[in-house]
């Protein structure tokens, strides 16, 4: 499935540790431990999903932590997860050779086998249905022992609403304790930071610009290649007559660092502060636009706000080495499970600052009514949270960061040699009539191939492009998706609610300035004189060389004449009203 928009924590400990997650090093024969709650009923289960390859192997807690539900046990499975995927030395065909190839040009690649073997048990379902699926931007696909696990705990465990004191309460509070608690390890946050759940990460955002302080002599700075979700804010900051100012994107997306700080400096906060949001890595552009420049604007006198959305599923981010006062995540970008979870890390300091336009259940402790007198409840982070917060799947969010703990650090090495792979296949790629590229690749490519585990790029690990007719016209993103869906490859075309990136790759800059209100989509695809948007297609934590390799096919079928005249008569012939 994809976006259909297309344990008690113990000071001075590391990440690892907080989270119950120790990761051997060993390269040459990487082992994981990942410590997942489920009951002891799901031992047998669980060894029955996990490959002949695998071994597990349990040892309880030696007693059960305060107030925990005796039918629900911690275990602790130890995979041995190195078994490299490598094709039968029988297999002559094309793709068994490429993928040598690729070995040969890439041999870092080898060192991060370990997520083969991810591939061949918490996402054996791409292989098994056949789809390639390339939208990890949109959306991560879930690890199935994750839902496993959480499935088997809610058999076993008895929950209930948060606000209250019975035993069901308790558990429930419990687990959202833990579940703030590795968030906050996850991120490596420094004292002083909380967490706020929300639906999402854009939740999170409307959150924060709802409660800013905006006022007349203050402003609000964001760069143009944003979500749509951060420039919303300008919504607030406007109607309380806030000035908004934006930083220029530069033609592959992202912004350059000397006009970002001349922007923020022009328009630093005088006699009263001013919102920064910075985007830490473009959803359609690849950029990822540099950490430091938070330091910069909180020197300036700026609150700052980081959407990490994009930037959280892939990356590193230490919020002690870069102490933002508040940044927004989704957890199903994250690991795919649960949707409909996201976080506010953020500063008690700052939360401290905002002034919520209302209250509602959950966030006071005294109403008068009728009247106007209210007092919000003394907990910080509660008065944030509107309502009975998704206590039934906050175990899910501890579980699944610890499981994105163990395989986070060999990411970024393995989604750099896919990328480049990808980028150089692509680009090589010529009509069979006129010689002329297929493709043009308009997204940021990374400047540097990384070598080892534990680098971290310049860049994401998305490819944005149009394809290109044998005349160098732009196809039709419809026709692309089209074809897409006939070779089961879940890929995203549009302006992936990010106007600002897609109008700076496309260049079409001045005819955004012509927008008037109540302009549609199509008024707009007329003034252009084409469709909008991009074709995108992003890696991730399932990702693997044969998901690329189908993409390089399918992408040469349409620089065989033939081939791509046929497909465009089906398109053609589909009914109105059909999915295209």
């Amino acid at each position: 499935m994809g976006n259909k928009h297309s344990s008690s924590v113990v000071p001075h400990q590391s990440c690892e540790q907080r989270v119950g997650v120790n990761i051997n090093h060993n390269h040459s024969a990487p082992v994981s431990h990942i410590s997942l709650r489920y009951h002891k009923s799901q031992s047998s289960l669980l060894k029955s999903k996990i490959s002949s390859h695998d071994a597990l192997s349990c040892e309880k807690p030696s007693a059960p932590p305060h107030n925990h539900n005796p039918n629900v046990t911690h275990l602790y499975p130890t995979l041995t997860t190195y078994t490299p995927l490598t094709p039968s030395i029988s297999r002559q065909d094309a793709e068994a050779r490429a993928y040598s190839a690729f070995l040969k040009s890439f041999p870092e690649y080898q060192s991060t086998w370990i997520l083969d073997t991810l591939r061949r048990t918490d996402f054996a379902r791409l292989d098994r249905t056949g789809e390639t699926y390339v939208d990890y931007m949109g959306g991560a696909q879930y690890p199935e022992s994750l839902v496993r696990v959480h499935s088997a705990f809610l058999t076993e465990a008895v929950m209930g609403n948060t606000h209250s004191v019975s035993n069901s309460s308790k558990l429930s509070s419990r687990y959202a304790d833990e579940a703030r608690d590795t968030v906050l390890s996850f991120f490596r946050a420094p004292p002083g930071y909380t967490v706020v759940f929300t639906a999402n990460a854009t939740a999170a955002l409307k959150l924060v610009g709802e409660a800013y302080p905006f006022k007349s002599n203050n402003g609000y700075v964001l760069g143009a290649d944003s979500h749509n979700s951060v420039h919303g804010i300008r919504e607030y900051a406007s109607r309380r007559g806030a000035e908004v100012h934006y930083i220029p994107s530069t033609s592959t997306g992202g912004f350059v660092l000397s006009t970002a700080k001349d922007i923020l400096s022009q328009h630093r906060p005088q006699n009263a502060s001013s919102l920064f949001a910075l985007t830490g890595l473009s959803n359609i552009s690849n950029a990822k636009n540099p950490l430091s420049i938070i330091g910069f604007a909180s020197s300036l006198g700026y609150h700052t706000l980081l959407d990490a959305a994009a930037l959280a599923p892939s990356s590193v981010i230490s919020l002690s080495e870069t102490p933002v006062d508040a940044m927004v995540v989704s957890f199903y970008k994250m690991f795919g499970y649960p949707t409909g979870v996201g976080a506010l890390i953020v500063k008690e300091s700052f939360l401290e600052i905002l002034e919520r336009p209302w209250f509602a259940g959950g966030t006071v402790g005294v109403v008068q009514v009728p009247g106007s007198i209210f007092t919000r409840t003394s907990v910080l982070h509660e008065q944030f949270e509107d309502g009975t917060i998704n206590f039934m799947t906050l175990p899910a969010v501890t579980d699944g960061l610890r499981f994105l703990s163990v395989y986070l650090p060999f990411l970024p090495l393995r989604l750099s040699c896919l990328t480049h792979y990808l980028v150089t296949s692509l680009s090589r790629l010529r009509h069979d009539s006129t010689g002329t590229p297929v493709v043009n690749i308009l997204s940021k490519l990374p400047s540097r191939r990384l070598k080892s585990i534990g680098e971290q790029g310049d860049s994401g690990s998305t490819i944005s492009l149009i394809f290109l007719s044998p005349s160098g016209e732009m196809i039709p993103n419809s026709f692309i998706e089209h074809v897409a869906v006939t070779w089961n490859i879940s890929l995203r075309t549009g302006c992936m609610c990010n106007p600002g990136g897609a109008a700076s790759l496309l260049g079409i800059q001045d005819q955004m300035e012509q927008l008037y209100p109540g302009v549609t989509l199509k008024d707009f695809e007329q003034v252009v004189g084409r469709e909008l948007g991009v074709v995108r297609i992003s890696l991730g934590l399932g990702s693997n060389f044969q998901d690329v390799w189908k993409i390089v096919m399918f992408a040469s079928s349409l620089a065989d004449s033939r081939s791509r005249q046929a497909l465009w008569e089906t398109w053609t012939n589909v009914p109105i009203g059909q999915a295209m």
